[in-house]
């Protein structure tokens, strides 16, 4: 849970610097982190419906907040 909170708050650190706005920087850098963490899933092995909480489960989490971001962009 830590990781997470920590890499949300680096990428809204990040996407509040991006030259293209707030939503849409944020959008594709939540879209990165999706990617990343199913690569590091896939690499690691880690099952998919673990006990524990790992890398599948972080990019469950980042697509939830994407699409919501996305939504958010589509309103305004």
């Amino acid at each position: 849970m830590a990781r997470f909170a920590v890499r949300v708050a680096l990428l809204a650190t990040f996407a509040a610097f991006g030259s293209v706005g707030f939503g849409r920087s944020l959008a594709a850098l939540l879209w990165m982190s999706i990617v990343l963490c199913a690569l590091a899933g896939l690499v690691r092995r880690e099952p998919l419906f673990g006990t524990v909480l790992n890398h599948w489960d972080e990019a469950v989490a980042f697509g939830a907040l994407f699409a919501l971001v996305h939504i958010a962009n589509d309103v305004t």
